[in-house]
């Protein structure tokens, strides 16, 4: 009778710590505001110091892994120590609960776009406003701290200039690759990480399996997108690609889905800058912003389907590296010259960034002294006066309503 039981005990366990990982991570997802440097310090005051499902050593290692690979870091963190606590399924719970709140928000704000005539309302424009001073604040800290010296300083000048010359998805990639290889070559890393180990129990065969997809699918979609016709497969290859390929934070994303969204013609310009700049008041990962841009492409898959098509296919390549990667976290950390490729890289993003800073971002939002006021005024109020971003979202919108009017 024991031996039966003890089966449906432990899936009872398995089912209970799932529930457990969902639980925790829809409340962060709910009240986790301030990017993903907030995120880091909401999980760990909830995952470390609250809970103690991990150590703090070994905490800061994972955080230093998932920032090493490309994604969203924070997220990352998340669905590590849903892996950790309820293995797979608690790995995907994690990601559900951070991610669905900000997704649902951003789907209802594209909606409330469609369904109103508000392409020139003062408050839209005042959320392109709020993107310039996100965006500049985004530059402004990572090339602080990744291209910190004039070896990388140099690198993100050119990625910047070739960006703007070429303004295709493909030259990103490109670029991407090659400050990789110029960091392998010429960027000799400071050190190797000496914290504790991460350990986590997924079999090597899993993660070799996780790798091998995450490559096969990166590889094998733009192929299969050319082959089978339909929008439907373009999509998915479109935000899978930029999911794969975003070193040095959420930002990030920006430049790479506006070479995938915008060129051909899948959401305007002005619907891509108004919808990121609604990102910056919700909680949970910048990333949701792909559900936003699924919902108001302008051919299907769009809406409801088209949110969780594009919100699936730009997680997805994060959630399979971190399966992977995890195991082998060991030879990642003390391979030098898989981080001096990593800091070309970095500092390349930060070109990438600059980049989308002028275009779409500058282009589409500064029209005159008036914009340019608001968006200085922004940039204050996040840089110097440390106010949350959703509040300067609310001020912008307001301010922009007060230009609209007097204009």
């Amino acid at each position: 009778m024991t031996e039966a039981r003890r089966p449906a005990g432990t899936a009872q366990r398995r089912v209970r710590s799932v529930l457990e990982v969902l639980g925790v991570s829809t409340r962060l997802g709910l009240t986790s505001f301030g990017g993903p440097i907030a995120h880091l310090g909401y999980f760990r005051e909830e995952y470390v110091v609250r809970r103690r499902w991990i150590d703090e050593a070994p905490y800061a290692d994972l955080v230093a892994l998932c920032q090493f690979l490309p994604g969203p870091a924070s997220s990352q963190v998340g669905m590590a120590l849903g892996l950790m606590r309820a293995g797979l399924l608690g790995g995907v719970a994690a990601w559900l609960g951070f991610t669905l709140p900000s997704a649902l928000a951003l789907v209802a704000f594209a909606y409330g776009l469609q369904a109103l005539d508000v392409a020139e309302a003062g408050w839209l424009h005042g959320l392109k406003v709020v993107a310039v001073a996100v965006v500049a604040q985004a530059v402004w800290g990572m090339a602080r701290s990744l291209a910190a010296d004039r070896e990388r300083a140099s690198l993100a000048i050119v990625a910047a200039v070739a960006v703007l010359v070429s303004r295709t998805a493909a030259s990103q990639v490109l670029i991407i690759v090659t400050a990789g290889l110029v960091g392998w070559l010429w960027l000799p890393a400071a050190g190797t990480s000496t914290a504790a180990s991460v350990r986590v129990r997924i079999h090597k065969g899993v993660a070799i399996g996780s790798l091998a997809l995450f490559f096969a699918l990166l590889a094998g979609l733009p192929v299969a997108a050319r082959v089978i016709p339909g929008h439907t497969l373009s999509v998915f290859d479109g935000f899978y690609r930029a999911g794969s390929l975003v070193f040095g934070g959420g930002h990030v994303v920006l430049p790479l889905l506006q070479a995938e969204v915008v060129p051909p013609g899948w959401v305007t310009t002005e619907e891509f800058i108004a919808g990121y700049g609604a990102a910056q008041a919700v909680p949970g990962p910048l990333f949701t912003f792909a559900a936003y841009l699924g919902a108001v492409m302008h051919q299907a898959p769009n809406g409801w389907t088209g949110a969780a098509w594009a919100l699936i296919a730009v997680f997805l390549p994060s959630f399979l590296l971190i399966v992977g990667a995890l195991p082998f976290w060991e030879l990642f950390r003390l391979y030098g010259g898989f981080q001096a490729a990593l800091r070309g890289i970095n500092a390349a993003v930060v070109g990438l960034l600059l980049a989308a800073l002028y275009d779409p971002v500058w282009t589409s939002a500064v029209q005159g002294p008036a914009d340019f006021s608001l968006a200085l005024i922004a940039f204050g109020l996040l840089m110097f006066w440390r106010f949350p971003p959703w509040s300067v979202v609310v001020i912008s919108a307001l301010g922009g309503t007060l230009i609209g009017l007097f204009a």
